[in-house]
């Protein structure tokens, strides 16, 4: 799968929605060992706005954005400041330099294939008394999804977009995250929950999904305009009656995944 390019203004478009996650995940982390001076690693930050959330909560913390999108570092470095830088990072690859007394990731793992095979680096550079704590999406078996991936291999599409998607296995279950992180000197806790976004507007489930899984189709069409509308089309109706629009906006589940994992002193 080729990597898909970024909009930072799309995705931040659900910005309030999407980081509501993420701040349910920092509210199980316990405060580093190292603070009031703490190491940190934002892993897959994104374009910044909720590795500015870490800095509020530990603002004397030193603070490293990771991310391999170059339009998402851009924008993220706006909110660089003395203690918070950013840098280019693969999470596929990447092992870290120094420990850390947390090492958190939000919404990044699902595009990583086999990242369980990175826990063990990860966690080997975690501080006693650290943590390692990340989210992911669990909604790779509903319709956005389902969708999707139906429509991308369809005839009309699958010469086109043959292999570009995710599969429904881009995240393991909680179970197998809690089998993962726990071993002798970690202590796991692993739960998920599921969200009912009331979205409102034209289409915002199309919308939403343009910001994030619908990245690695628009990206295979970007240099064909015309195929890339009719896509958009036949996915924006599909999404119409899986996603219809009530009373009060358009609902929209989406499952969670969390995790954190806690190294003992």
């Amino acid at each position: 799968m080729t990597a898909p390019s970024w909009d930072p203004q799309q995705y931040l478009r659900h910005a309030d929605h999407r980081t509501r996650p993420f701040l349910d995940l920092l509210a199980r982390v316990a405060d580093p060992p190292a603070v009031p001076a703490p190491r940190i690693a934002d892993l897959g930050c994104g374009a910044g706005n909720v590795t500015a959330l870490i800095v509020d909560r530990w603002p004397q913390a030193r603070i490293t954005g990771y991310d391999n999108s170059p339009q998402m570092l851009e924008r993220a470095r706006a909110h660089a400041g003395p203690l918070l830088d950013f840098a280019e990072a693969d999470a596929t690859t990447w092992t870290p330099a120094e420990p850390y007394d947390l090492i958190v990731s939000n919404a990044l793992l699902q595009w990583v294939p086999g990242h369980v095979d990175r826990f063990p680096a990860w966690l080997d550079a975690i501080t006693p008394g650290g943590t390692f704590a990340f989210q992911v999406p669990g909604n790779f078996d509903r319709p956005s999804h389902v969708l999707m991936r139906e429509l991308a291999q369809s005839p009309r599409w699958h010469n086109r977009l043959a292999g570009v998607l995710r599969h429904g296995d881009a995240v393991l279950s909680p179970t197998a995250y809690l089998d993962a992180l726990t071993r002798p000197g970690i202590t796991a806790d692993v739960w998920e929950t599921t969200y009912l976004h009331l979205l409102h507007g034209a289409d915002p489930v199309l919308d939403w999904v343009k910001g994030t899984g619908l990245r690695p189709v628009l990206t295979a069409l970007a240099d064909d305009p015309d195929a890339r509308e009719a896509f958009l089309a036949e996915y924006r109706d599909l999404l119409r009656t899986a996603y219809p629009e009530g009373p009060h906006g358009t609902v929209f589940p989406f499952r969670r995944i969390f995790a954190v994992a806690r190294k003992g002193r």
